[in-house]
């Protein structure tokens, strides 16, 4: 089969295309023939060796998959041969990843695609959103009428995070570049603020007087001075972003407030919290309210060159959709 691969850690060109071996599962995998898959930050930190997961080599990159199902094992219950399914753990944990014709994957790891939903643009958006709803209810815990802060709704997880909190009846306030703020207000957003604006914190405080009860950074640029600073009372701060990140963490201010701040990566997650995650996603999926600002459809033979885009900053709000059958 085809597949982008590569065969030690190292820089975007290290990533090659061509054959390997057909994978095999066992009694609880099953078999997806890959309808499209993208690429992810995480992506480019594991196929780099930032950061270290257990890998097998030659290794598929790639962490999300859309596909139909070829084969079950035999402790298989629930899915059958032509089901479309989705998965966006794959590539991590001693797991292959989703960039090649066919993929296994664990059952505990797999959803249905709600019908009428393009795998384009469910593999576009699965990640980001998978990560926001993560970030905001298992890690943020979110609760109806509650103000929320993101920081960086412009982007990919910062979009998802605005719908779904809008959505359960928070209010939200999102910064961003001054150019995306039709974008996010229409996702939801009751606020806007330009993240360069020098009155910044001002506008977030008339925002919300009595402080923000959740932050979330979808951004990385984790100023912790001001996010606690903004806090309401208990008040919680997710950073979700920002590998090379040392901000200093305002002690004094954070418990005086009993205020939490803590760190979320999707690639920690449970089965079970992506599962929960993978419930709300295909419901909102089936309704059409998660959908990437901007897709650009590419054959799975460019994983590479996408990865050099994404690295060098050139895809800011853009989704990259690898699809197998455009290399035919």
């Amino acid at each position: 089969m085809k597949a982008a691969y590569t065969e030690a850690f190292g820089p975007a060109d290290a990533i090659r295309f061509g054959e390997l071996p057909p994978p095999v599962g066992g009694p609880t995998d099953v078999l997806v023939d890959v309808l499209a898959t993208t690429v992810n930050p995480v992506d480019t930190f594991i196929r780099s060796g930032a950061w270290r997961t257990p890998v097998t080599f030659p290794f598929v990159v790639g962490r999300d998959v859309v596909g139909t199902v070829s084969a079950t094992g035999a402790g298989v219950a629930g899915f059958a041969v032509g089901d479309r399914v989705w998965c966006n753990s794959l590539g991590h944990g001693g797991r292959q990843g989703a960039a090649a014709e066919r993929v296994v994957v664990p059952v505990d790891r797999l959803y249905h695609l709600p019908d009428r939903v393009s795998p384009t643009d469910a593999a576009a958006v699965l990640h980001p959103a998978a990560t926001a709803y993560l970030a905001l209810f298992t890690r943020g815990a979110l609760r109806t009428g509650e103000t929320v802060l993101v920081v960086g709704a412009g982007g990919n997880v910062g979009s998802a995070a605005v719908v779904l909190a809008a959505e359960a009846g928070a209010r939200v306030m999102a910064t961003a570049r001054s150019g995306d703020e039709e974008h996010c207000r229409g996702l939801g957003a009751a606020g806007f603020a330009d993240y360069r604006d020098p009155g910044l914190a001002r506008r977030c405080r008339d925002f919300a007087p009595h402080g923000f009860d959740l932050i979330v950074d979808a951004a990385g640029w984790n100023d912790l001075d001001t996010a606690v600073d903004l806090l309401a009372f208990r008040g919680r701060v997710v950073v979700l972003a920002g590998l090379r990140s040392r901000p200093v963490l305002p002690v004094g201010p954070l418990y005086l407030k009993d205020g939490s701040v803590t760190g979320f990566a999707i690639s920690r997650a449970t089965s079970a919290e992506l599962a929960e995650a993978a419930r709300t996603l295909n419901r909102l999926l089936a309704r059409g309210r998660l959908r990437s600002r901007a897709v650009e459809e590419a054959p799975l033979s460019a994983a590479a060159e996408v990865h050099a885009r994404l690295e060098g900053g050139h895809l800011h709000g853009r989704r990259v959709v690898l699809r197998p059958d455009l290399d035919a």
